[in-house]
């Protein structure tokens, strides 16, 4: 049976969804497959939270599309989530051939950075913060680690110097959470990626931007910004809280630490944790209907987002496997699926783990300050990341003999 939306959305923006999400992703299951959910104050949205369903939405590109402009067109400027979801020429927001181009530039400009030169940027990132915070035997690995390190590895990949990090990670912060402050950081990190395209197309050099100017599709400086835009975008802001939640698990469990620490368990486990229970990217993979059509269920309308929760799917997914049940498909979908999953599935888990094993090789007896279950999360409807992991250790310069090489 075809079945309307409820009056009454999920309040994604609300406080509480960082608290507890949940309970909020109970309130749309309970609607079925296809919830009814709002990502801002009058911005409603469908929202998948059944598995079969979101591969359907993510493989199926004749009934759906990425282009958000006829969304757009009904949104209010100042928008908190425009910021995340309006139209750029990138191959996040295109379909067909357009995608298939873009896309293919973005893979062979990663494809020339190599293993061992993406290991040796985050080792000597994880250096530079350690230099920082290790004299004084007390951190928060968000705000002191996690996040400025992802700003220093992109910032080095897409030709950049140190000093720019901070820039980059501000920015990238205020437009994720949405909020008043959204059109703010969407503005900064604009600018950024203007100056960096402008100062690449002048002198090329040995970085991503550089090897898309030149890459044989012949995207224009514009659209080689746009695909800056969203490569930093995606990359920074889910690797750190990547890090970030995984350090939280490993830290909050002190068998698990042990086993780290001493090699019986690697840190990969507690990435792959991450991504099928507390994914990063907790909702987004938006789509738009090309018509009215009926999905599971629901009557979808066009111009309205339709989003893949892929938080809620890593929930129920997880509540399966403890209740004793084990679904008969139990990958996450984290990198999404379709031809838009993540293009860079390998760079991104080798600096979540080599940052975090180099950190735990510098600070071998990092504990945390508060329990795992009084964390605090960051607002917003599309990650799930902490505000802050405050933990203690015993203070160690990097340039202390017997250090890591």
């Amino acid at each position: 049976m075809t079945t309307s939306s409820p009056t009454r959305p999920v309040r994604l923006w609300e406080d509480g969804f960082a608290l507890d999400p949940y309970g909020y992703y109970a309130a749309l299951r309970a609607q079925g497959p296809v919830g009814w959910a709002e990502l801002a104050p009058g911005v409603p949205a469908y929202v998948v939270t059944e598995r079969r369903a979101a591969l359907e939405l993510l493989r199926d590109t004749v009934t759906f599309s990425h282009d958000p402009r006829p969304w757009e067109s009904t949104v209010a400027e100042d928008s908190p989530v425009l910021g995340m979801m309006r139209w750029r020429p990138n191959s996040l927001f295109a379909d067909g051939a357009a995608h298939v181009r873009y896309r293919a530039s973005l893979i062979d400009a990663f494809d020339r950075i190599e293993p061992h030169d993406l290991r040796a940027r985050v080792h000597r990132a994880v250096h530079v913060l350690v230099s920082r915070i290790g004299p004084r035997g007390q951190a928060d690995l968000v705000g002191e680690f996690a996040r400025p390190l992802m700003a220093l590895v992109f910032n080095s990949l897409f030709g950049l110097p140190d000093s720019q990090s901070e820039r980059l990670d501000r920015a990238l912060g205020m437009m994720m959470e949405g909020g008043a402050q959204a059109a703010e950081g969407e503005a900064e990190f604009g600018g950024y990626v203007l100056e960096l395209i402008a100062s690449k197309a002048e002198l090329r050099g040995d970085d991503l931007p550089s090897w898309l100017l030149d890459h044989p599709a012949g995207l224009s400086p514009e659209e080689v910004a746009w695909q800056v835009f969203l490569t930093l975008g995606a990359g920074h802001e889910p690797t750190a809280n990547l890090v970030s939640n995984a350090l939280s698990r490993i830290l909050g469990t002190s068998v698990y630490y042990s086993t780290l620490t001493s090699g019986a368990r690697p840190v990969m486990d507690a990435v792959v944790e991450v991504l099928h229970h507390e994914t990063p990217l907790a909702n987004y993979g938006i789509h738009y209907a090309r018509s009215p059509v009926t999905f599971h269920g629901v009557w979808i309308r066009p111009a309205i987002p339709v989003v893949v929760s892929y938080g809620a799917l890593a929930h129920f997914a997880e509540r399966e496997v403890v209740s004793g049940r084990h679904p008969k498909d139990a990958s996450h979908l984290s990198w999404s699926a379709g031809p838009h999953a993540c293009p860079v599935k390998r760079h991104t888990l080798l600096i979540a783990t080599e940052a975090i094993e180099r950190l735990t090789l510098w600070l071998p007896d990092l504990e945390p300050v508060v329990p795992r279950a009084e964390l605090t999360w960051r607002p917003g409807p599309f990650h799930r990341s902490l505000t802050s992991l405050p933990v203690r250790f015993s203070p160690r310069s990097p340039d202390q003999p017997g250090d890591p090489s």
